[in-house]
């Protein structure tokens, strides 16, 4: 530190020379040199000691004064971010309100006993419909999970679901009754619902939860002894849990969290009445002021817009959550079409596209549109010696069990399914090859056949038979999926409309440059005089007007003509002698000879026919032809 002629200022050297004044120390209030606000710097430049001619500072000053100045440099330090960053730190904020990707399940906030029982099913990383789903359900909202089939939705709903009961007992020492729940989940079929039952099953293991199932197909005594037992958690299907609430075996009084899955099957298959009749008394019980109240997830992989408005009728102010590939293609799979002329043989072409792909081991789901299709798959399959089984709605629920077992089978005895669209929702199958031997009607059923492979990340294939009838609606989803969008509103119908109208404007189009060529030639014709309009092949209604008037004139010139004739040869008495010709007074007082008065009648006849021969001629030229004309007019 040096003085400057006892100015009272003193001048640091630092990295910064910075002047001020010690009236400054007075005004300036320093925080506290330890906050954790200020940035890390590298150590500054020691500073030079002062030799005071009259007096010297005490050291504590100096060291005030040195804070001061550190003080004053990280401020200005502080202020250098520009407005980019700025906006990187909103948009930081903006990532952190919507909630950041979650890498692992610890970030989702589960306790010990969930994580155990993800390790023990070997599934560390959570997909994208299970890191956006799970915080809002641990919140208490009530949402849609939209998500592709076979990204995880199961967990996604009965992970936070069983934390959720666990987190109850904990606050409020809940214990588990009798026909009781706290929480019902809701299947369209026996399948899912034992699907479910299975995943609910391995994380009780860890959880300490009691689940049952309670579905249609099975006998009631045993169901009806399972819900006299103490109980946390139903799943089952909407039609025999209703039969057991009207039996008494089961009451709503403690349910507080429903789940519909496949929800877009629910209102769409008719389960609607169902859904609205269990849903009722949970409604009515709501509207009690002590009452807590329920929360409802639902979950689909498909949900178009007819559901939807029904969904936002029925659960008022329900949040949608759907992932970035919900009514797209799946990104694993392969898409191939092949497209039927119609002479080859359908049954032919299923038997060249299958037998490789058994050759190689893999499990193949075929898929029918009718029973009738699918009976005819299933007896030439077995003709050509292809071991099946069926999976459609004539095959009773147990069976269907059975043969989805025998799929399912790491033995290989049946690799082939042939099922029509129920198998096309809610089975979680390790398919290699979909096969759709009927092409569906709309692109929300192609979706879900689709969704039987490809699931978990796997790799999977689906071939496409298409024939004739299904071209148009094929050609779209395959341009659909080439582009990625979205697959939602495509179907027979509006496919089909959306031809119509192409090929209407193409027909308006072109019948605009028609007309705009014929008002073109029209106007030469006028002009010129001399073309011929039937050569131009410009023959309209108006050409046939204009001859309807030319053959009218034609026959009042006849009339005319034979009126002239029959003049001269009538007597002088009649009328019409006395109208053209003049009388044999008028005759007398001219002096007259007849010859001259024949000469008069002859002139008067002459003007009268080069007249309507005029008046022909404009006719003629407009929309006959010359030689038409001529013939017309015929000889004097």
């Amino acid at each position: 530190m040096a003085s400057s002629g006892g100015t009272g200022r003193l001048l640091f050297s630092t990295t910064t020379n910075v002047l001020f004044s010690r009236s400054l120390l007075s005004t300036i209030c320093m925080p506290p040199f330890s906050s954790p606000l200020y940035l890390r710097f590298p150590k500054p430049l020691s500073l030079s000691t002062a030799t005071a001619t009259s007096t010297t500072a005490p050291e504590r000053t100096q060291t005030l004064r040195h804070a001061i100045l550190l003080d004053r440099i990280r401020s200005r330090h502080l202020k250098a971010p520009s407005s980019p960053n700025l906006a990187g730190d909103a948009r930081k904020k903006e990532e952190v309100r919507m909630g950041p990707k979650a890498t692992c399940f610890e970030d989702l906030g589960f306790n010990e006993e969930v994580l155990s029982a993800l390790k023990e099913m070997n599934i560390s990383v959570p997909t994208e419909i299970q890191y956006i789903g799970v915080p809002a359900m641990m919140q208490g909202r009530s949402v849609v999970l939209g998500s592709h089939t076979g990204s995880g939705k199961t967990l996604a709903y009965l992970l936070p679901l069983v934390q959720l009961l666990r987190n109850d007992e904990a606050v409020s020492g809940r214990i588990m009754k009798p026909r009781r729940p706290r929480a019902v989940v809701l299947c369209p079929t026996r399948e899912l619902c034992e699907q479910v039952f299975r995943v609910a099953k391995s994380i009780s293991h860890h959880a300490r939860f009691r689940s049952t199932m309670i579905s249609g197909g099975g006998r009631l005594r045993p169901q009806e002894d399972s819900l006299n037992q103490p109980i946390d958690m139903v799943v089952g299907t909407p039609g025999r849990l209703l039969k057991h609430i009207e039996d008494g075996n089961m009451v709503y009084g403690d349910i507080k969290y429903l789940v519909l899955d496949e929800a877009d099957t629910m209102f769409d298959r008719g389960f609607g009445p169902d859904i609205r009749k269990f849903i009722g008394p949970l409604k009515t019980r709501a509207l009690k002021p002590d009452d807590q109240g329920f929360q409802t997830i639902l979950v689909t992989a498909t949900m178009t817009k007819g559901v939807q408005s029904l969904v936002d009728e029925e659960f008022k102010g329900i949040t949608h959550l759907r992932t970035s590939s919900l009514h797209k293609k799946i990104a694993n799979a392969r898409h191939d079409f092949i497209k039927l002329s119609g002479s080859e043989n359908k049954l032919e072409a299923l038997l060249q596209v299958l037998e490789p792909s058994l050759e190689r081991g893999n499990r193949v789901m075929v898929f029918c549109n009718t029973l009738n299709s699918s009976r005819a798959v299933d007896h030439f399959l077995s003709e050509n010696q292809i071991s099946t089984v069926n999976y459609h709605g004539e095959v009773p629920a147990e069976q269907r069990v059975i043969n989805l077992n025998k799929f399912k089978s790491d033995e290989g005895d049946c690799p082939t399914l042939v099922c029509t669209d129920l198998a096309a929702r809610g089975l979680d199958l390790d398919v290699d090859h979909v096969i759709m031997f009927d092409f569906p009607k709309n692109s929300i059923d192609y979706l879900h056949r689709t969704g039987r492979t490809a699931r978990m990340g796997a790799k999977g294939k689906v071939t496409s038979l298409v024939s004739k009838k299904d071209c148009l609606l094929a050609t779209r989803i395959e341009e659909g999926i080439k582009k990625n969008e979205s697959l939602e509103s495509f179907n027979e119908g509006n496919v089909r409309m959306n031809q119509n109208n192409v090929s209407k404007s193409a027909q308006v189009i072109n019948s605009a440059r028609n007309t705009n060529i014929t008002s073109v030639s029209r106007k030469n014709a006028n002009v010129s005089r001399v073309a011929d309009p039937k050569k131009m092949g410009l023959v309209s209604s108006k050409s046939s007007t204009v001859g309807k008037r030319t053959r009218t004139a034609t026959s009042v010139l006849s009339r005319k003509t034979q009126t002239t004739r029959t003049t001269k040869s009538s007597p002088v008495g009649t009328s019409r002698s006395r109208k053209v010709g003049p009388s044999k007074s008028s005759k007398t007082f001219a002096g007259g000879s007849k010859e001259k008065s024949a000469k008069d009648n002859k002139r008067a006849a002459s003007r009268k026919f080069a007249l309507l021969r005029s008046k022909l001629s404009v006719v003629g030229f407009r929309g006959r032809s010359s030689s038409l004309k001529k013939q017309t007019v015929g000889p004097n």
